[in-house]
């Protein structure tokens, strides 16, 4: 079994993968900003993986992605005392079969890299990677595996953290798609706004890079922790793949590893 971790701003999201495929065991999400020893990590680890039936001596790799140094140190320490082999960490300087083709390669987050990877691997044609993470990217790849660059956007929750820090009577809500655009309460009307402003936003900013980019049959891929809730409610994504990041994860360790 191969673990895959992904250290985001907002969540970790922590991912069993079944070694040759990309089958998904089993997955689960964290609050990164939870401050968590290596320890604490490691109890906790332990325990998800023995709820799924999975022994720590069942892990032949881990590999890790994260764009929060504080936690890759801590969760780097947490994999050396759990899986065997040292965990690899992946950022820009990994040995991928990938091209970062911008102005500042070394600065690309490590999520963004793997999802170059995944596309590159899983599709094979030029890709726009929209991720909803704490931040909303659109990330433009090629068939070839070249990231291009593309796009950083305010994230959904972002949205709504902002108006309940801004405005002293409005409510805070869940984002959840709405039956209809005019609410007809306060919450109603929150929840529309800022759901509808991030679909129209996924729509407008792809079809300005379709535009920009001038490439022919571009598949456009939503993901992370909000692709299924507003993934179907835009018009210009194509398909909708959660794990992409976590896929990325495995497909690097396997080739860094060799």
């Amino acid at each position: 079994m191969e673990l895959v971790i992904d250290v985001g701003n907002s969540q970790t999201v922590l991912g069993i993968v079944d070694p040759g495929t990309l089958d998904l065991r089993d997955h689960w999400r964290l609050s990164t900003p939870i401050p968590r020893t290596s320890d604490e990590y490691g109890l906790l680890l332990r325990s998800l993986l023995r709820d799924s039936g999975i022994s720590h001596d069942d892990l032949t790799m881990a590999v890790l992605g994260s764009v929060v140094p504080s936690s890759t140190r801590v969760l780097t320490d947490t994999l050396e005392q759990i899986v065997e082999e040292a965990p690899i960490v992946v950022d820009a300087q990994s040995l991928l079969p990938i091209r970062l083709d911008v102005d500042e390669p070394l600065t690309v987050g490590a999520d963004r890299i793997v999802n170059t990877l995944a596309a590159k691997e899983m599709y094979g044609r030029d890709t726009i990677a929209v991720d909803f993470g704490t931040a909303t990217t659109f990330d433009c790849i090629t068939a070839e595996g070249v990231f291009v660059g593309g796009v950083i956007a305010q994230g959904l929750e972002s949205g709504l953290e902002w108006l309940g820090r801004k405005t002293a009577k409005l409510p805070r809500v869940e984002l959840t798609p709405p039956e209809r655009v005019i609410g007809r309460r306060t919450e109603a009307c929150i929840q529309s706004g800022v759901f509808f402003s991030a679909v129209d936003a996924v729509d407008g900013i792809v079809r300005r890079i379709l535009e920009e980019w001038q490439r022919d049959d571009v598949y456009v891929v939503a993901t992370g922790g909000y692709a299924t809730t507003v993934g179907p409610h835009a018009q210009t994504v194509d398909h909708i793949e959660p794990f992409l990041t976590l896929f990325g994860l495995a497909l690097a360790g396997r080739a860094i590893r060799g």
